[in-house]
């Protein structure tokens, strides 16, 4: 995971070329020469969830003190926030920079199209409100998330946040509608379901076959009582995946 987050955060890194072609899609960011790096002075970024964002704030933080950068970070989770106070970093929000340019994030699973399942860890509409704000989407991943279908790696469903009181409707909807079985995630070091940081409960869906995810995606967003799902439907611009012998596999979005 050190390695990835040399990827994206140092500039004289050999993999300068892969990171150049990237910001060649990214709008306003192509004007950055080859050699640079992702994360830029001036820039309002967004900070993902889980274990592997911590290497990459911890490089970002690094960066800021040695180059004397000015650097936004938006969070989106609790976990995120204390991330970002911890290494020093300038913590703000979307009320204040309601448009980024770039969102770091991990993801449960990808797939080749860069179809993510992502939300493990209860934060995917926070996830997926700062995604989609910002200019450009880049995920960080190990090894164990790449797969060529949903569902090949990830076996624990698809989360699917809900408010409270129609968890039970929506549960009957989604086995109804798509088959597979919906189960309400329960807390492990609580009394009762998992509360995320909306405070609503969370529902992951096992679905048992491959759909046409964004059909799918749209399908379960318009079911009364869901807030947010799991699926983020061509939203990545590039995934790293960091690989058992160390060394990084880049996935990118291919032209439609």
């Amino acid at each position: 995971m050190d390695e990835m987050a040399d990827i994206l955060l140092k500039p004289d890194h050999k993999q300068r070329n892969s990171r150049a072609e990237l910001w060649l899609k990214c709008g306003p960011l192509q004007r950055t020469l080859p050699g640079s790096s992702i994360f830029q002075n001036n820039q309002v970024l967004g900070i993902g969830s889980g274990s592997t964002i911590v290497h990459a704030v911890h490089r970002l933080a690094e960066r800021v003190k040695e180059e004397n950068l000015t650097i936004v970070c938006i969070p989106t989770s609790f976990q995120a926030r204390q991330l970002i106070l911890q290494n020093g970093l300038t913590l703000s929000d979307l009320d204040r920079h309601p448009e980024l340019d770039v969102a770091i994030d991990g993801a449960d699973e990808v797939d080749s199209n860069l179809n993510l399942i992502k939300g493990g860890g209860g934060c995917l509409t926070q996830e997926k409100i700062v995604a989609g704000y910002a200019k450009c989407f880049i995920v960080i991943a190990d090894y164990r998330k790449k797969s060529e279908s949903l569902g090949e790696q990830w076996k624990k469903g698809i989360p699917i946040e809900v408010i409270p009181m129609a968890y039970v409707p929506v549960t009957r909807a989604l086995t109804k509608n798509f088959g597979g079985a919906a189960e309400l995630r329960m807390a492990v070091s609580k009394a009762g379901p998992v509360v995320t940081d909306n405070g609503n409960f969370i529902l992951d869906w096992k679905f048992d076959k491959v759909h046409e995810w964004s059909e799918v995606n749209t399908a379960i967003k318009m079911i009364p009582g869901v807030v947010e799902t799991g699926l983020f439907i061509n939203m990545a611009e590039v995934v790293y995946f960091g690989m058992e012998d160390g060394s990084v596999s880049v996935r990118e979005k291919q032209p439609r």
